[in-house]
């Protein structure tokens, strides 16, 4: 039977690469929480637009989709979900919503994941919410060919209770006997994947327990950047380095580095976002053009109307579209490609 013991496997991580990647870590958070203090009211559109990003995102990871006007409604609770797939989606804006405001009293528990499994499918009223896999399960693939294959042989369904079980003690030593959370979060998100212990919501709870313990742990980061657009995004890497991860994981010869070096990877990226979009707060006392202007002059390469967007969630398209048409004629920007593809570019050759 597979053991579960992080607290003698997180050292061997803390090879040089890793080390710098929780060094910058370490150095965002302290960053983050002076920042967070001082502006914490201006941070509202933020967290409004990251839960957005990541309830559409995890959701796409796992081919479960609506249009942008219902997902919007759906996340603000303007509507009421009209399809499988909305029960989905407005399953996890719940469980979502309840990390974000009760992280503090959520421990990593067995009960606690049950739980907000079971709020996962609220909507759906199927009977799988809640409850553990009732039957053995497999992690299969599909090749460009089409043909189908096993990729990963999780834990039996006898196995799961205990298995989960385990794995949650594990971790909790490994904290209290001074392991950085950083590096013992993803090992525990890679043997819950491997021991994958529901019928289906498997990948969208490993994702809403890797914003539960980093929260838990300080890094709060996921409330302001949707870290699951980010894992969304390099989703190719992300199940690349849960296969490499996973090899030789029955028989405890694993290799957790792969998928921990891509988790913190995916953290510095969210948290080198939330450093750009405070320096658009910052700037917020600028007319709206100025921001878009200096919006674009800060980026380095090309940049959408779309990103600006998401950078200025309360500036209108109108005055976005406006602006950029006025910094066309001045030739403080140079327009790139046309139509979806259209894309802008400081002109460095005025500065």
């Amino acid at each position: 039977m597979r053991k579960y013991e992080f607290q003698n496997e997180w050292q061997k991580l803390l090879v040089p690469d890793i080390v710098a990647l929780l060094t910058q870590i370490h150095e965002f958070k302290g960053e983050q929480n002076l920042f967070v203090e001082a502006n914490s009211d201006t941070l509202t559109q933020l967290v409004e637009v990251a839960k957005i990003q990541s309830t559409e995102a995890s959701n796409k990871i796992e081919g479960i989709y609506t249009s942008d006007e219902r997902l919007k409604k759906i996340v603000l609770d303007k509507t009421t979900p009209r399809t499988r797939n909305e029960q989905d989606i407005a399953g996890y804006r719940d469980v979502l919503a309840t990390i974000h405001e009760s992280y503090e009293y959520i421990p990593l528990r067995p009960t606690m994941i049950l739980q907000l499994h079971r709020d996962l499918y609220k909507f759906s009223g199927m009977s799988i919410g809640g409850n553990y896999k009732n039957s053995d399960n497999v992690i299969a693939e599909t090749d460009s060919a089409g043909n189908r294959f096993v990729r990963f042989q999780p834990v039996p369904a006898w196995e799961t209770p205990e298995a989960i079980d385990f794995a949650c003690k594990a971790y909790d030593e490994a904290v209290q006997s001074g392991a950085d959370p950083l590096l013992v979060i993803p090992m525990f998100i890679l043997d819950f994947l491997c021991i994958h212990p529901f019928n289906d919501g498997n990948g969208r709870m490993s994702r809403l327990l890797t914003l539960l313990l980093l929260y838990r742990s300080g890094y709060i980061v996921g409330k302001y950047i949707s870290i699951e657009k980010v894992i969304e995004q390099s989703k190719e890497t992300y199940y690349e380095t849960l296969q490499q991860s996973s090899v030789g994981w029955h028989e405890n010869q694993n290799d957790y580095a792969p998928f921990v070096r891509y988790m913190l990877g995916v953290i510095v990226a969210a948290y080198r976002d939330f450093s750009s979009r405070v320096q658009v707060l910052v700037t917020s006392g600028m007319s709206k053009p100025e921001r878009i202007r200096v919006i674009i002059k800060d980026t380095l390469g090309k940049i959408t109307k779309a990103e600006i967007m998401e950078k200025c969630p309360d500036i209108s398209q109108v005055t976005v579209q406006r602006t950029l048409i006025e910094l066309q004629k001045k030739g403080e920007i140079i327009k790139l490609g046309g139509g979806r593809y259209t894309a802008y570019i400081w002109n460095r050759e005025i500065d």
